[in-house]
C-alpha cells in the first residue's frame, strides 16, 4: 500500500499511537462532550430498561442461572429468551457497585458509547486505507442522532455493548480476509460469540457484513472454510443460553420474535423513505448526502460500500445500521470526491493534512452543537416530541416507591404512558397492559398489548377507561395516571384535568394517592362503585 491519499500519507499503518490518537481524537472529544450534555440534561435515562433491570435482578435471585419467565410484565409474565450477557454483567455491577438501576442505564451506555470509537476507527482505516476517511467516519457515528438514539440511552446498556463487540468482530474479519492471516479467526469467533449472546439484531448485522468482507477481499474456500469455523463457533459457544432457552419454550419463542418489530427484510419501508418528503430539514441531509456518496461510488465502480449499505437497510431497516455504512460513503465522498475537487481546482495546499484537520475540526463542532440539541432533548422528534425523552422523572420514583410500600405484593395495575416500561421494576407489581417483553411470545399478543396499551394511554375519560378495560377483559386493581406531560411511545402528550376529574368522580375509581406528578385510583368493585362510570 504505498498511493498517497490527500494528507499525504503512504500507508495506514506505518505511524504510532500519537498518529492514531490525533486522528481518532476529533471523535473520541466530541462523543464525550455528547455523553456529558445528556447526562445533565437527563436526571434520569431515556427510554426505557426497567425490564431489562428486572432480568438482571431475576438473575441474581437465581443464583445467576437463567429463569424461565419474568415477572410482573403481563399477567403471566414474559418468557426470558433475551441474548443475556449484559444482563449477568448489569447483576454483578449491581453487587459490586451498589448502583441503582437508573444510575447504571443512565451511564454505562454512554461509556461503551465512546468506547465503540475505537475498532470502528481502526475498522475504517484499514477498510478505506485511509486515515482521514477514517476520522470523519468516526466523528460522523460519534455525533448522528440515529445511533446515539439507540445507544446513548436506557436501552443501550445492551445494545451499545452489542455495537461494540460487532464493530470490533468485523475489524477482526477484515484482517483475516484482506491479510489472509489467520490468527484472525479466533478473535472473530469470540467476537462472534459475544454478539450473538447480547443482542439478536446486531448479531444480524455481523453476519451479513461478515460475509460481505468474504466476498469482498477473499472468495476462497481457504476463507470460506474460516468463516464457517467463526459462524458455526459463535453459535455454540452460545449454546448454553439458546438450548435451555428452547428446552423450556420450544423453537416458537425465536421464530415469533423475529415477526415483531419489523423483521428480517423490513428494511424495504426504509429505503422508499429516503424519497419521502415527510421528514424534517436534518432528516433530510442525513439521508441526501449518503446517497450522493453512494452515486458518486457507482460512478467510480466500486461496490463493496452501497452493497453493505443497501445490505443493511434492506434486511435490518433500523436507521443506526445504515447510517454506520452511510458514514463510510460519506467520507469517501468528502475526502476523495469534494477534497480531490478541490485539489485540482486550487493546488496540492488543499489537500494537505492541515487542511483536513481544520475540516475535520469544523465538522466536530458542527456535529457537537447539532448533536447536543439532540442528546439534551431540544430537538422535536416526532410531532413536537422531545428527541430522548425520560419516561419517568422523580414524581414517577416517588409514585412508585409508594405502591411497592403500600400495595399488597399481588395487587396489579394498569399504568398509562411510558412510566409503564419501568413500573414492574421499581415497584415489583404486576402491570396488566404492556408489550415489553411480549415479542417473545409471537406477534399477535405482542400487536394485542401494543394495541392496547396506546388505546389505554389516549383515554380521557373514566367511561373510556372502564369500557377499554372492560372489553379488553382487563380487571386491574388499581389505575396509575401521570399528570401533565407524558410519552406514549416516545410521543409527548399534555395531560388536562379533564381524565382525573372525570375518574374522580366515578364511584368506580377511588383516588389513594396523588402528587404533582401522578395520581393513583384504586378500582372498587362493581357492587361497590355501582357498574361501569
Amino acid at each position: 500500500m504505498t498511493e498517497q491519499n490527500l494528507a499525504g500519507e503512504t500507508t495506514v499503518r506505518e505511524r504510532g499511537v500519537a498518529s492514531e490518537l490525533f486522528w481518532l481524537a476529533p471523535a473520541v472529544l466530541s462523543a464525550v462532550c455528547l455523553v456529558v450534555v445528556y447526562l445533565e440534561t437527563h436526571p434520569y435515562p431515556s427510554f426505557g430498561a426497567g425490564l431489562y433491570m428486572l432480568i438482571a435482578e431475576r438473575i441474581a435471585e437465581n443464583g445467576y442461572a437463567l429463569p424461565e419467565t419474568i415477572p410482573h410484565y403481563t399477567d403471566e409474565g414474559v418468557p426470558f429468551a433475551y441474548p443475556p450477557l449484559m444482563f449477568y454483567v448489569t447483576a454483578v455491577i449491581r453487587e459490586l457497585s451498589g448502583a441503582g438501576p437508573f444510575a447504571i442505564s443512565r451511564v454505562i451506555p454512554g461509556v461503551v458509547t465512546v468506547a465503540y470509537l475505537v475498532p470502528l476507527y481502526l475498522l475504517a482505516r484499514d477498510l478505506l486505507e485511509s486515515r482521514p476517511q477514517a476520522a470523519v467516519t468516526t466523528l460522523i457515528v460519534a455525533v448522528s442522532p440515529p445511533v446515539l438514539r439507540w445507544h446513548i440511552s436506557a436501552g443501550g446498556i445492551v445494545r451499545a455493548p452489542a455495537f461494540l463487540f460487532a464493530l470490533s468482530g468485523l475489524y477482526a474479519g477484515l484482517r483475516l480476509y484482506r491479510d489472509r492471516d489467520s490468527r484472525w479467526a479466533v478473535p472473530s469467533l469470540a467476537l462472534f460469540a459475544l454478539t450473538a449472546l447480547t443482542h439478536p439484531v446486531y448479531t444480524v448485522f455481523f453476519a451479513l457484513s461478515y460475509v460481505l468482507l468474504y466476498l469482498r477481499f477473499d472468495r476462497t474456500a481457504w476463507g470460506l472454510k474460516r468463516g464457517l469455523i467463526v459462524g458455526v463457533g459463535g453459535v455454540a459457544l452460545a449454546a448454553p443460553w439458546w438450548t435451555q432457552v428452547m428446552a423450556a419454550h420450544g423453537v416458537g419463542v425465536f421464530t415469533g420474535a423475529a415477526g415483531t418489530h419489523g423483521g428480517i427484510g423490513g428494511g424495504l419501508p426504509t429505503v422508499s423513505d429516503f424519497m419521502s418528503v415527510d421528514i424534517s430539514l436534518v432528516e433530510m441531509l442525513w439521508q441526501a448526502i449518503p446517497l450522493a456518496g453512494l452515486f458518486y461510488l457507482l460512478r467510480e465502480r466500486r461496490y463493496f460500500l452501497p452493497a453493505w449499505f443497501l445490505g443493511v437497510t434492506v434486511t435490518l431497516g433500523k436507521p443506526r445500521f445504515s447510517l454506520l455504512v452511510g458514514a463510510f460513503v460519506v467520507a469517501v465522498l468528502l475526502i476523495e470526491g469534494v477534497g480531490g475537487w478541490l485539489a485540482r481546482g486550487s493546488g496540492p495546499a488543499v489537500g494537505s493534512r492541515s487542511v483536513v484537520t481544520v475540516a475535520l475540526v469544523v465538522l466536530a463542532a458542527v456535529g457537537v452543537a447539532s448533536g447536543a440539541m439532540y442528546v439534551s432533548g431540544e430537538v422535536n422528534a416526532h410531532s413536537g416530541s422531545p428527541s430522548l425523552p425520560q419516561f419517568v422523572d422523580g414524581t414517577d420514583e416517588a409514585a412508585m416507591a409508594w405502591v411497592e410500600r403500600s400495595t399488597a405484593p399481588d395487587a396489579t395495575f394498569v399504568v398509562q404512558g411510558d412510566a409503564a416500561e419501568w413500573f414492574p421494576q421499581q415497584t415489583h407489581r404486576t402491570m396488566l397492559v404492556g408489550p415489553w417483553g411480549v415479542e417473545w411470545k409471537g406477534d399477535e399478543p405482542y400487536t394485542r398489548q401494543l394495541e392496547l396499551f396506546r388505546d389505554i394511554s389516549s383515554c380521557n375519560s373514566a367511561q373510556c377507561m372502564t369500557a377499554t378495560l372492560s372489553t379488553a377483559g382487563v380487571s386491574p386493581d388499581y389505575v396509575y395516571l401521570p399528570k401533565g406531560r407524558f410519552t406514549v411511545r416516545g410521543m409527548e402528550f399534555q395531560r388536562t384535568s379533564q381524565l382525573a376529574m372525570s375518574m374522580h368522580l366515578s364511584p368506580r375509581y377511588e383516588i389513594v394517592f396523588e402528587n404533582d406528578g401522578v395520581i393513583v385510583f384504586e378500582t372498587l368493585d362493581d357492587a361497590d362503585g355501582g357498574g361501569p362510570a
